[in-house]
């Protein structure tokens, strides 16, 4: 396409997943059939991913517990009171507190790259968590056997090798979740908890060629679950600034649900350098109406006021589902939602003479 435009990664999954998920965790069905229902799910959704005539495909993280704890899946070292996240309608996730090292990732992103890819001929982008949401699991007072720079440590081996695996494996890109940025300026008016993510996730990109950059992007937004978000209060020009210090070619930013958009796409503007590629955010998941082909162009032209051809892309402003137990967007709905950007963006593309 004229205008580059993918999906940012989970899909609702399907409500007979959720309960086999469920009656698997009580022991209601085995591995196997659990097993089974996933690859339907998978097959499934990169079939309807297809069908919205979208470029590029994702997994639709069908497989993945959540968007955040992939890589922790079947590990002993943890318990389960570590940092709470509290979204604005009062519900709250919950990340899990590291006991004991080492740390190491239980799975890694490269098994949902291979896993696509047997499904479909088009470009496969995968999603991998940030090492700076990990490194919330360290518990604030330490391990005596463990310090935290030995932890820190392992942390930017493993978050090197889930993105280096995820590329070696065939994905045309990866896109790093960066949710927890705009959430830090939250915990921290200071700024320096950001900076501090900001540091920890260069160390991880430094390790990746000039050649490898380009395939590698960040995906921020105020959260999504249940409808509701964790930091939209927090004003975005706040956090534009440190956010495009990271080493990425790519950037996908939440902006459909952003009150003040031309504000912030101008500072976009300002920050972005010229080889950068700007997927810009043009469909609200949370908001339970499908926006329109003709809404969807009119945000894309909007954007193409401040960023050049070469820089322009669109996207999801957050996945629709980064929680495999949120049903609060039906499935449907999801895969009708991206098929509206799929097709608002070539109709922008069209108008603008790209």
């Amino acid at each position: 396409m004229a205008i580059p435009t993918e999906q940012i990664g989970s899909i609702p999954r399907p409500p007979q997943l959720i309960e086999a998920i469920k009656s698997f965790e009580t022991g209601g069905i085995t591995a196997q059939a659990l097993e089974r229902l996933y690859e339907e799910a998978l097959r499934e959704t990169i079939l309807g991913l297809e069908q919205t005539d979208s470029p590029v495909i994702t997994d639709g993280e069908q497989t993945k517990p959540s968007f955040a704890t992939y890589p922790l899946t079947g590990l002993q070292n943890l318990a389960a009171d570590g940092v709470v996240i509290p979204f604005a309608d009062g519900h709250q996730r919950q990340l899990p507190r590291l006991t004991s090292g080492p740390f190491r990732y239980a799975i890694h992103a490269d098994i949902y790259t291979k896993a696509a890819r047997g499904y479909t001929r088009r470009p496969v982008k995968q999603a991998v968590i940030s090492a700076s949401a990990l490194s919330l699991l360290y518990p604030g007072e330490g391990l005596p056997a463990y310090p935290r720079e030995e932890f820190i440590s392992d942390l930017i081996d493993e978050a090197e090798a889930d993105i280096r695996g995820a590329l070696d494996a065939g994905a045309a890109c990866v896109q790093i979740d960066f949710t927890e940025g705009r959430l830090s300026l939250k915990l921290d008016p200071s700024g320096a908890l950001l900076r501090s993510f900001v540091a920890l996730n260069n160390q991880v990109l430094e390790r990746f060629s000039a050649e490898d950059r380009p395939r590698i992007g960040v995906h921020v937004c105020p959260g999504g679950d249940h409808d509701s978000t964790h930091s939209a209060d927090v004003d975005y020009a706040t956090f534009l600034p440190d956010l495009f210090k990271l080493n990425v070619g790519r950037f996908y930013l939440q902006m459909a649900s952003e009150p003040d958009k031309k504000r912030m796409l101008q500072l976009i503007s300002e920050l972005a350098d010229a080889d950068h590629r700007i997927f810009i955010g043009v469909i609200d998941p949370i908001n339970p109406v499908v926006e329109t082909a003709a809404q969807v162009r009119d945000r894309v032209l909007e954007a193409a006021f401040f960023l050049s051809r070469e820089q322009l892309g669109t996207t999801d402003d957050c996945g629709f589902a980064p929680f495999a137990d949120d049903m609060s967007t039906a499935r449907d709905t999801a895969f009708r939602k991206i098929r509206a950007r799929v097709e608002g963006t070539a109709l922008a593309a069209a108008e603008l003479g790209w």
